[in-house]
C-alpha cells in the first residue's frame, strides 16, 4: 500500500478519537460552530473562524479564513490547527478530505435540527475534552425545550409566519431551528410544507394562508422600515389587522446557543 494511502486512513481512524486535553488551536467553518465553542469556554483556542462568524462580537476579531462554502484551504494551513470543526449544513465535504489528506484533525458537527442540538454537544464537548461544560449547555436546551412542551396544551393555536426577508419575501420554512421552535410553542409556521428550508413566497400565498401572526427577524437594515410596504400589501390579513406583528432578534437563525432565548422570545407574544 502507498504512504499517501496509509496516511489518509491513518487521519480517518483519528478523527473519531476524542483529545485526551483541549486542542490549543481551532478553527471554526460555521458561525454555529463559532458560537457553541464561546460558550463552551473555549475562545481563547479559537484560531481561525469565517466572514460569518460575527458572534458573539468578539468572535469578529478572529482570523478570517474566509466563507463557509469557500473558506481558504492556504489560510487554515498557514494556522497550524489541532482541529477544524464543520458542519454537515453549510461546508463541503471536499474541504474536509482535502484537510485530512494533510493530516490535519477534523470533526463534523452533524445536529441541523433543534432535537439534535443537545445531544451534538455533548459529543462535541466529549471530541474537545469540556463535556463538564457541553452537559450544562445541552441540559439548558433541553431544560428550556421541555419546559415550553410542557405548557404547549395552554398555548392558543395559530397560524404564524417568520419573514426572514421582506422583498423578495423569504420565510422560514421546513428543517429550520424556526420552525422548530414555532412547532414546538404549538404555532402552525404556514410554510412548514414548502420545499426548500427558506422559501421565497407570494403576497397572494400570505393572503390565502392569513396567518394569525407575523415575525419578522432581524437583517442588516432597518427591518421595521424596509418592511412597510409590505405589510401595506397585507393590510387585509389578520396578523397585520390586530397588529400581531413582531419584530424581534436573530436568535433562532443559527442552531447553536441562542435558540433557548429565541423560544423564550416568541413565548413572550404568545396571548
Amino acid at each position: 500500500m502507498k504512504k499517501s494511502s496509509l496516511l489518509v486512513i491513518l487521519c480517518i481512524i483519528l478523527s473519531g478519537i476524542a483529545w485526551a486535553n483541549q486542542p490549543e488551536r481551532i478553527i471554526s467553518l460555521a458561525p454555529n460552530i463559532t458560537e457553541i465553542l464561546y460558550s463552551l469556554g473555549l475562545e481563547d483556542k479559537i484560531v481561525g473562524v469565517t466572514s460569518f462568524c460575527d458572534y458573539p462580537p468578539e468572535a469578529k476579531k478572529k482570523r478570517n479564513i474566509g466563507g463557509m462554502s469557500n473558506p481558504s484551504f492556504e489560510a487554515v494551513l498557514l494556522l497550524k490547527p489541532d482541529i477544524v470543526i464543520m458542519t454537515e449544513d453549510g461546508n463541503q465535504k471536499i474541504f474536509e478530505e482535502r484537510l485530512r489528506s494533510k493530516g490535519i484533525k477534523t470533526y463534523v458537527f452533524k445536529a441541523r435540527q433543534m432535537a439534535d442540538l443537545p445531544q451534538e454537544i455533548n459529543e462535541l464537548g466529549k471530541m474537545l475534552a469540556v463535556e463538564k461544560n457541553a452537559d450544562i449547555l445541552s441540559h439548558n436546551i433541553n431544560t428550556a425545550m421541555e419546559r415550553v412542551r410542557l405548557k404547549k396544551a395552554s398555548f392558543p393555536y395559530k397560524k404564524t409566519l417568520f419573514i426572514i426577508w421582506p422583498e423578495p419575501l423569504l420565510v422560514a420554512g421546513p428543517k429550520t431551528a424556526i420552525d422548530d421552535a414555532l412547532t414546538l410553542l404549538g404555532f402552525k409556521n404556514i410554510a412548514s410544507n414548502a420545499k426548500t428550508r427558506y422559501p421565497q413566497y407570494s403576497i397572494e400565498e400570505v393572503i390565502r394562508n392569513n396567518p394569525d401572526i407575523i415575525f419578522i427577524g432581524k437583517g442588516h437594515e432597518d427591518m421595521r422600515a424596509i418592511s412597510q410596504k409590505l405589510l401595506k400589501k397585507l393590510h387585509m390579513v389578520n396578523a397585520v389587522k390586530k397588529g400581531e406583528v413582531y419584530f424581534i432578534s436573530d436568535n433562532l437563525y443559527r442552531l447553536g446557543p441562542r435558540v433557548i432565548d429565541g423560544i423564550k422570545e416568541l413565548s413572550e407574544h404568545i396571548r
